[in-house]
């Protein structure tokens, strides 16, 4: 399958849940290449099982490990070898790892091809009944409330849709502060199992799914900006001064982009707020 000498990676986006969504060139990849780099090698040899595929060597790379399999899998690469990069479900490196091999891959000069297929987020999107014309993916929330609601109080102030995973055992509090935020009849889509047996889409005010949220199976959070909820607060919360606002914004994000986010929350000149954050950064 490799076009030169060295071998190609090969990032392989698999299914999220139903197995006929494994794209036949996806099966053909996975069927030919030397080694198999995935997140769990069970979860992946049922895969492989599935379809009928049992020659691949896998190698467990995962968040622990990755900085020390990534240079075995290079060099094997460099003598030829295809390595397929998997997780264990989805799209490689959306919130999962194989960033370190990617990039090692890159600087070695070897080829990688993309092999696109499911993806939870982009699956999401398409049933999506509020309008998501831009979209920011925020990956995981922090697990503890205090971090968490200092994200989400900066996502409410976006004019465009914020796009999370979230764990089950955590859905009941992200929604509750939430609605601890002003953001209660904020209407949110929550996407539970997609493409699984139990698949779940639900569009509803944060505080109606607060008791009634299923809190099992795994989940895609769409918060659509403020301006394309009707019901969506344009006023900060009152316990949130402007200097704060400001320390938040620019710790998350490019002073330019802060700065313009800022104006429009606050009703300051852009300018204003701009050196306020440069004087920030500086201690002056």
């Amino acid at each position: 399958m490799s076009a030169g000498e060295t071998g190609s990676l090969f990032v392989v986006a698999t299914p999220i849940g139903n197995l006929d969504d494994l794209s036949r060139r996806a099966e053909r990849v996975l069927s030919e290449v030397a080694i198999i780099a995935c997140e769990d090698t069970r979860r992946t040899r049922r895969l492989l099982s599935a379809i009928g595929v049992s020659r691949p060597k896998l190698i467990a790379m995962h968040d622990h490990n990755e900085r020390d399999q990534a240079p075995a899998l290079i060099n094997s690469l460099l003598a030829g070898d295809d390595v397929a990069l998997v997780s264990d479900a989805g799209t490689p490196l959306v919130s999962d790892p194989g960033f370190v091999l990617l990039r090692s891959a890159f600087e070695a000069g070897v080829v990688v091809v993309p092999i696109p297929g499911p993806s939870a987020v982009l699956a999401a999107i398409a049933v999506s009944p509020v309008p998501i014309n831009r979209f920011l993916f925020e990956g995981f929330l922090p697990s503890k409330s205090a971090p968490r609601k200092e994200r989400l109080r900066l996502w409410l102030g976006r004019d465009f849709a914020t796009i999370f995973f979230e764990a089950p055992h955590r859905m009941r509090a992200m929604l509750t502060d939430l609605v601890a935020l002003g953001a209660g009849d904020r209407e949110v889509v929550v996407c539970r199992e997609l493409t699984k047996i139990h698949e779940e889409i639900t569009a509803a005010p944060v505080a109606s799914l607060v008791e009634t949220v299923e809190q099992r199976g795994e989940f895609v959070v769409i918060l659509p900006g403020h301006r394309a909820s009707p019901a969506a607060a344009d006023d900060l919360p009152a316990d949130v001064s402007t200097e704060r606002l400001l320390e938040v914004l620019k710790d998350e994000l490019p002073l330019g982009t802060a700065a313009r986010l800022a104006a429009r929350l606050v009703d300051r000149p852009r300018r204003e707020l701009y050196a306020a954050m440069v004087s920030l950064s500086t201690g002056e």
